[in-house]
């Protein structure tokens, strides 16, 4: 071996030669010079729990307090009312109705946004979008310019003995409009984090597109969508805008529980006020326990896939 090809290898073996094998595998120091002083974490976690006991539990605690002021027996007879059993049924069928009908909407869209591309994908997600940027109030407004007795197609449909406005139709109608992006907007990311490689394994395999549907993609959104379908309910059931302009607040008819609260305050029934809001808060706690057991369910799906 001549010199000058020794000296290469040297010149190589150098730079390896000089790394000290106690800094092999040794943990890099940790910077605790931006580390929060234990006051501010004490301080800014304080102050979030006051805001929340403030804003949040302390109005739900009252919610309670006010409706039984005056004693269970007095709780019981206001929940039990007809009107207020009335509301009640009301409530569940309009919610009844319109979340199927979401969650079929929003799987659908969910999909032709995720798996495919095609023009007016853009306008679609926007139109999905839009409750989220029109208030209830609006909406509902828009049902009464349209299927009203002086609206667009409103003489049409009498014409036909058909009624929209002041009738449980205008309520459901309403309801789709504010809630139906809760499905859609769960999914289109779950799906799109997906991708499309399953569905089209399965194809490859001979499998067609309703077999890929339902033995490929449903089963994977599918705690994806039970937590949309719970907002969605959860909306349903505590719509007050929209369906406050299209009921006609017609007591034992077309007053929702939200409805039928406001009746009961404003006429200074403030137990049965009360009760029937104290419905609508159980209502929200059970939703609120779904959701938390849907997220560790997804979590733990979650986990085990990875």
């Amino acid at each position: 071996m001549n010199a000058e090809a020794s000296v290469a290898m040297a010149t190589e073996i150098q730079p390896a030669s000089r790394v000290s094998p106690s800094k092999v595998g040794a943990p890099r120091p940790v910077n605790t010079g931006t580390a929060d002083p234990v006051w501010a974490k004490i301080l800014l976690i304080g102050a979030a729990l006051a805001f929340m006991a403030l804003m949040l539990v302390l109005p739900l605690v009252a919610v309670f307090v006010e409706a039984l002021r005056d004693g269970i027996g007095k709780y019981l007879s206001a929940v039990a009312n007809r009107d207020a059993w009335s509301a009640i049924r009301l409530t569940l069928i309009v919610a009844g109705i319109a979340v199927p009908l979401n969650l079929v909407f929003g799987l659908c869209a969910a999909w032709a946004i995720a798996k495919f591309e095609f023009r007016g994908k853009s306008l679609l997600i926007t139109f999905i979008d839009l409750p989220f940027s029109v208030s209830p109030v609006i909406s509902g407004l828009i049902y009464v310019l349209l299927y009203g007795a002086h609206g667009w197609f409103g003489p049409t449909l009498a014409a036909m003995g058909i009624k929209v406005i002041f009738t449980v139709a205008g309520l459901v109608l309403a309801t789709i409009f504010v809630t139906f992006p809760f499905v859609a907007r769960e999914l289109i990311p779950l799906m799109q984090e997906q991708g499309t490689e399953e569905e089209e394994a399965a194809t490859s395999l001979g499998a067609n597109g309703f077999q890929t549907f339902f033995r490929v993609t449903l089963p994977n959104v599918a705690w994806g969508l039970l937590y949309g379908v719970l907002l969605c309910n959860a909306r349903a059931m505590g719509e007050f805008g929209a369906v406050s302009v299209v009921s006609g607040h017609i007591r034992g008819q077309t007053n929702t529980m939200p409805l039928h609260v406001e009746i009961l305050y404003n006429e200074y029934d403030f137990v049965g006020a009360f009760a029937v809001a104290s419905l609508l808060a159980l209502l929200a706690l059970v939703t609120l326990v779904g959701k938390s057991i849907l997220e560790w369910r997804m979590g733990q799906r979650l986990s085990r896939g990875h």
